[in-house]
């Protein structure tokens, strides 16, 4: 798999928010790339109810359903976003988004079922988790 470099995930990033990203496009390490960029440029659509916002939105444009089975997923979106502040945290100084995108990737974080080391399977795709925070019933995050 190629990894973007800064422009792309740039370009990604502003593709979800004005929800022109094809679906197709958005991936795991889409989901991932755009949690950096708002972090880095845009911490005010990286608060939980607005990230929540930023994704509902955009799965309503790409013809996704918000339900209690599908589409947005609050604990994960969170999860994630922990998961991506911890990596640009520990991104050496002049780190690129590119380089944080490309450390998640090969961490266990790049795998999508990463978040089963923490969450029940049940507990994780239950209706409340979808709809808000849930804590990890397995272990706690690492971040």
């Amino acid at each position: 798999m190629s990894l973007p470099d800064e422009a792309s995930i740039e370009r990604l990033a502003l593709r979800v928010l004005d929800q022109s990203l094809p679906k197709e496009k958005w991936t795991h390490a889409s989901h991932f790339a755009l949690a950096l960029w708002l972090l880095r440029y845009r911490q005010d659509l990286a608060a939980p109810d607005q990230i929540r916002r930023v994704i509902i939105r955009y799965n309503e444009a790409t013809g996704t359903a918000n339900t209690d089975s599908a589409g947005y997923h609050h604990t994960i979106t969170l999860a994630s976003m922990r998961g991506a502040a911890d990596q640009l945290r520990r991104l050496p100084p002049g780190g690129t988004l590119a380089d944080a995108l490309a450390a998640l990737m090969a961490s266990r974080l790049g795998r999508s079922d990463w978040l089963l080391d923490y969450w029940r399977r049940g507990t994780l795709f239950s209706a409340a988790a979808r709809r808000d925070w849930v804590d990890p019933d397995l272990q706690p995050l690492p971040f």
